[in-house]
């Protein structure tokens, strides 16, 4: 007769500590998520086996590998863990105050700059919240790694994901005033396309597209950049040494351009803009800390320098 979790147990406890091994991966990778120890986590896998009477993962010395019963049970729990959480929203009220660690990517230079007023206001507003401001270009595994949102710009190509959109970042062609020599700035992207250039994986790379602001009219030119780097910093400081012309957006240039110390080539050709969402999974439920957070960063990025409200012609 299979052994039944005694009403002591933390049957709740047990389903957890089980889907977030199998979403990490490793029992030390939940164990960090869970913020325990890997011994702790390794009992809770045990107990709840030993209370199921099946063998769920797999262990061997360099992976975890769901059963079939493993694999069953994980989308039980799944479905089970987010009922739970939305009968605690709901006892508690649409309104409930947020609580908890809010885990968010951001892209590491404009996380640096532009959004830190929303995340300020954020935790002035709610001061049961924390919030983990992890800065990198990359999209999170959000399931692994624990992540609650990310503020991505560029296209977001992924159908388990929502991608909300938010605003746009404008982008402008700027190069240091000694690199085409003598003379005026070249002001068309035939004159742009003899010049050296700098490329910003995954933007633009072989290739360079431009739009004229008041005819709508659409060029294209190929390039071999001398300087390719997927750092918004890195390709800012390429261009001040004037290795190359490169594309940026507005607000990360605006005090080069008042200095002088790069110029806007072609002021009437634009890059296409960038989209700024907040992205996160799908899921039956999203606690408060996230829709609050959701809230805010939307009211405030459009008004953000540098940043513009979404219009009809959407960015990349």
């Amino acid at each position: 007769m299979k052994e039944s979790l005694s009403l002591g147990s933390d049957r709740i406890e047990l389903l957890l500590t089980f889907v977030r091994i199998v979403e990490s991966g490793s029992l030390s990778a939940a164990a960090a998520r869970l913020e325990t120890t890997q011994p702790t986590v390794s009992r809770r896998l045990q107990q709840l086996e030993r209370s199921l009477g099946l063998r769920l993962i797999q262990r061997t010395t360099h992976a975890l590998k769901l059963t079939d019963d493993g694999a069953r049970c994980f989308e039980h729990a799944k479905a089970l863990l987010e009922r739970w959480q939305m009968m605690e929203s709901e006892l508690r009220g649409e309104e409930a105050r947020p609580r908890g660690i809010l885990r968010v990517v951001a892209p590491s230079i404009f996380g640096q700059h532009q959004l830190l007023p929303p995340v300020v206001d954020f935790l002035q507003r709610h001061p049961d919240v924390s919030v983990e401001w992890l800065l990198h270009d990359r999209l999170p595994d959000f399931v692994a790694e624990g992540i609650d949102c990310a503020v991505r710009v560029g296209r977001v190509e992924d159908s388990r994901l929502i991608a909300r959109p938010l605003a746009e970042l404008p982008r402008i062609v700027v190069a240091a005033p000694k690199l085409w020599g003598k003379g005026k700035p070249p002001s068309s992207p035939q004159a742009l396309s003899h010049l050296p250039w700098l490329a910003l994986r995954p933007f633009y790379q072989d290739e360079v597209s431009l739009q004229h602001g008041q005819t709508d009219e659409t060029q294209r030119f190929s390039i071999q950049p001398r300087f390719a780097t997927d750092n918004l910093n890195a390709l800012r400081h390429a261009a001040l040494a004037g290795i190359g012309v490169g594309i940026l957006s507005e607000w990360v240039v605006s005090d080069d351009l008042k200095a002088g110390r790069l110029v806007q080539l072609a002021p009437d050709w634009l890059a296409s803009s960038l989209r700024i969402s907040l992205v996160y999974p799908k899921a039956r439920f999203y606690p408060a800390r996230l829709r609050i957070f959701a809230q805010i960063i939307k009211g405030y990025l459009p008004a953000l320098p540098g940043v513009v409200p979404l219009s009809h012609r959407r960015g990349m």
